[in-house]
């Protein structure tokens, strides 16, 4: 896994305005419990973290784009959950904050 992939979007949300404080602190809290539950996994599921971590660049990219396109924004997000329906029952804490993450940027509008 790019340990620079989810500080990028990390930063992404920061300086994405529209976002409230709450939102912001409650995304990247998340985010951060991703990491920590990716790295875990880096070493024993390369590829499959690899694109975990890419779908959720794409799908931050995409909501965060200033003019969105919303049939790119839900084919990243699609394609986040299907990265991760395989560790659905090995990894319940991968999926559970994917989803989180994948929800509230929803939830939002974004």
């Amino acid at each position: 896994m790019k340990k620079d992939t989810l500080e990028n979007i990390e930063e992404k949300i920061r300086t994405y305005d529209i976002l409230s404080k709450e939102k912001k602190s409650e995304i990247l809290d998340l985010i951060a419990k991703l990491k920590s539950e990716i790295s875990e996994l880096s070493e024993s599921n390369a590829e499959h973290t690899e694109s975990i971590v890419g779908f959720i660049e794409r799908s931050a990219h995409e909501a965060t784009r200033k003019h969105k396109n919303q049939n790119l924004l839900k084919l990243s997000v699609d394609g986040l959950s299907a990265s991760v329906e395989e560790f659905e029952i090995s990894h319940p804490e991968l999926v559970k904050k994917v989803n989180a993450i994948a929800t509230m940027l929803a939830n939002m509008g974004i």
